[in-house]
């Protein structure tokens, strides 16, 4: 069953190293958006979906009504099933004690909040508006308005950055009972603030130690990892995330998201006044080859199944498969685990990933 993802292009100003699309807006414009964004569902009403993502920007920006509004709308254009994850993206600055309980009223079960750090410095490096004690009181808050189920975001491989620091910001989560927790290596993106800046980050091996401390660290504090950059406590990993990465159909819905439905690809431009004014999504070509399908699957822990290929491609699936995992015969073993229906890489591996999928997908 597809997943439903909107993108929510606002925020109270950028984080120096975000490349995703998003602007300031004031109440105007959230309106005018909120409303394009529901007109825009119609030519898909009906639509059966299993997870809703709002994601951004900073969606919480939008205020519970706005999002309670939106939420409705989708309630009433697509089959929502049963049970359904639905995810929201918050900013921990500027919580208003009655914006979650609005959110659980609503309909939303699921919060994802940009932690990224517990040290002030770091905070303050990536230009975040909230302190250790914000993200504290909104987790708080949040748990007090009946969420259970937290995604809390850290960031590793900073300029100055130690696994002592980051040890500390991964018990700081832990400690507030987070059910998720994503751990993404900072990278400098070209046309981002830091890139202007020329930000130098640190070398490889120093990141590599990094990741690797981590890895160890949440397994450790019980989250597994479950995803190149996602850990989870048991039964808490993310579904609607987990629909792209097993290769399954999602819409997207706003200015930059992307979709892949009926075996196409079409996206809106990051482009929010052209979507206000009713612009339709672009074509983006065909979606769904096996090759995708195992790329995306190898970055999950599980790895890529033999049952799963066969099951999706039929013959062609198997014979894939097995030419996967011929080529991955070829690669240093401390980067992959190789079982006769299953390939899946190990931390080492999912580090030089980009390189290692190359081998492994030669030749499909």
């Amino acid at each position: 069953m597809p997943g439903f993802y909107l993108h929510v292009p606002f925020c109270a100003r950028k984080c120096p190293y975000c490349d995703f699309y998003s602007r300031p807006a004031g109440p105007a414009l959230m309106d005018g958006y909120t409303d394009r964004a529901i007109a825009a569902m119609a030519p898909w009403a009906g639509l059966s979906v299993d997870t809703v993502y709002f994601g951004g920007g900073t969606p919480s920006l939008l205020g519970a009504e706005r999002l309670g509004r939106l939420l409705g709308a989708i309630k009433e254009r697509f089959s929502l099933s049963p049970g359904a994850e639905v995810t929201l993206e918050a900013n921990p600055a500027g919580i208003e004690e009655d914006f979650f309980p609005q959110l659980r009223r609503a309909g939303f079960n699921r919060l994802s909040l940009g932690l990224q750090s517990s040290d002030p410095a770091e905070l303050r490096f990536l230009g975040r508006a909230h302190s250790p004690q914000d993200a504290a009181r909104a987790v708080g808050l949040a748990q007090k308005a009946g969420f259970s189920n937290i995604s809390l975001d850290l960031m590793l491989g900073l300029p100055g950055g130690t696994k002592e620091k980051l040890g500390r910001s991964i018990a700081f989560a832990a400690g507030l009972s987070a059910a998720h927790i994503s751990a993404y290596i900072l990278k400098v993106e070209p046309g981002t603030p830091f890139s202007e800046q020329g930000v130098s980050l640190p070398d490889d091996d120093e990141t590599a130690g990094q990741y690797l401390f981590a890895v160890e660290e949440l397994a450790r504090r019980g989250f597994p990892q479950y995803e190149i950059s996602n850990f989870a406590r048991p039964g808490f990993e993310s579904r609607h995330n987990l629909v792209y990465w097993q290769g399954k159909e999602y819409l997207g819905i706003g200015p930059g998201a992307h979709s892949f439905l009926g075996g196409r690809r079409f996206y809106f431009p990051r482009d929010l006044e052209g979507f206000l004014q009713g612009a339709a999504p672009l074509d983006d070509g065909p979606g769904g080859s096996i090759e995708e399908f195992a790329m995306l699957n190898l970055r999950l822990a599980r790895g890529l199944l033999l049952s799963d290929c066969e099951g999706k491609f039929g013959p062609a699936g198997a014979a894939a498969f097995s030419r996967i995992q011929q080529n991955a015969r070829a690669c240093p073993p401390h980067l992959l685990r190789q079982e006769p229906e299953r390939l899946s890489f190990t931390p080492e591996g999912f580090l030089v990933s980009n390189a290692l999928l190359v081998k492994v997908l030669e030749g499909l």
